[in-house]
């Protein structure tokens, strides 16, 4: 890690509601954002605010997620999901979220990744696809 992974770092990603990220459960014409698309987005969009403070040989794991899903956002709108980081300590990174469309503010959370060495990571998974498979 580098030393500019630091709490305070914020970004902010645009997503297009496309049909993909959509559920319809009331019909097709009343299709929304999906909560577990959001909580993808919202991963990635925070993945990739730590990567630009990671080593060439880091990557990060999401291990938890608190959200409150409060408004509707319909296909074919977009979506602002911002991270903010609230705390480093050691490999454990600490986030906040919030997400707003057009009209509303739609979500917001807290979010942990944990900062983990590639190829290790890698080794361990192998390993346990061999035992399971075994």
């Amino acid at each position: 890690m580098k030393e500019s992974l630091q709490a305070g770092l914020t970004k902010t990603d645009r997503y297009e509601i496309d049909k993909p990220r959509t559920v319809n459960f009331v019909g097709d014409d009343c299709a929304v954002y999906s909560t577990p698309s959001l909580i993808y987005d919202m991963e990635v969009t925070s993945r990739n605010l730590l990567l630009e403070h990671l080593d060439a040989s880091e990557d990060s794991v999401g291990t938890r997620v608190e959200m409150d899903h409060t408004g509707a956002t319909l296909l074919g709108m977009w979506v602002e999901i911002t991270a903010t980081i609230v705390e480093v300590k050691g490999r454990m990174v600490s986030y906040e979220f919030t997400a707003r469309d057009a009209m509303e503010n739609v979500a917001k959370g807290k979010h942990v990744r944990f900062v983990v060495d590639t190829a290790q990571t890698a080794e361990r998974l192998k390993a346990k696809a061999a035992k399971a498979t075994s």
